[in-house]
């Protein structure tokens, strides 16, 4: 991939405010309520202050850029390899709670807002403009028993 590809995990159902929230939020999601173990819980609680140490959050550098674009969504560059190396980690997290998330890959995944050496944040096109990789992962439902 070049430098002008972009990748996003999201979960493949929007919530009910039309949003396909990102595997940050999902694995959040389920910390919050308590439901990972102690060991998941740990990783997140670190792996998460290790981002926010490391790389900008586009909604502290601009407060508004999520507010006044509430279908706004983060992409990370393909570049970003270090950024990128923690994401199988939280992808295990998701797969243990069988929640599921896909994976995109875009080279324009929209109207470009906030752009860093490491991000953008866009708001998407319309579904059938973007030009979405197929699915590279989908967790299927856990079987019982």
């Amino acid at each position: 991939m070049d430098a002008s590809t972009y990748v996003r995990y999201q979960s493949p159902v929007p919530d009910r405010r039309g949003r396909r929230i990102g595997i940050f939020g999902l694995v959040n999601m389920l910390g919050q309520r308590g439901m990972l173990t102690a060991d998941e819980e740990q990783f997140r609680r670190t792996t998460n202050a290790w981002y926010d140490a490391t790389y900008a959050n586009p909604s502290t550098t601009d407060p508004t850029v999520y507010e006044d674009n509430p279908l706004a969504a983060a992409w990370f560059a393909t570049t970003a390899e270090q950024l990128l190396e923690p994401i199988p980690g939280y992808l295990a997290i998701l797969a243990a709670h069988n929640l599921p998330c896909e994976r995109y890959a875009s080279t324009s995944p929209g109207r470009v807002i906030y752009q860093d050496p490491h991000q953008v944040v866009v708001v998407p096109h319309e579904p059938e403009d973007l030009d979405r990789a197929a699915t590279i992962m989908w967790l299927p439902p856990r079987r019982k028993g």
